[in-house]
């Protein structure tokens, strides 16, 4: 009888406590943004104007952005190119060699 009862207390345990904690951290985080959404959707719902007005003015800016980026890089090229047109071998410019 003293064996049956140490096979009954030994029992193993492959879901630990680590693995259960995490489960809950991500529901939590899952249902945290579930709350988020809906709060945002709400929002929307209730003030179209403004939301409307605001993604106007984040892709303005975006926009804006990405037009100065690209003038940067075409007026840089520009000046690459005339830099290698005129002299090509500006690089070579006071250099001498001596042998």
């Amino acid at each position: 009888m003293g064996h049956e009862s140490l096979v009954t207390i030994m029992n193993f345990r492959f879901y630990t406590n680590a693995i259960s904690q995490a489960s809950r951290t991500a529901a939590s985080v899952i249902f945290t943004m579930g709350l988020v959404l809906i709060g945002l959707g709400f929002m929307i719902y209730l003030l179209p104007k403004f939301f409307a007005t605001l993604a106007a003015v984040v892709f303005f800016a975006m926009g804006a952005g990405c037009g100065i980026i690209a003038t940067k890089i075409f007026l840089t090229q520009k000046k690459i190119e005339r830099l290698n047109s005129d002299d090509s071998e500006g690089y070579r410019r006071n250099v001498q060699i001596r042998t």
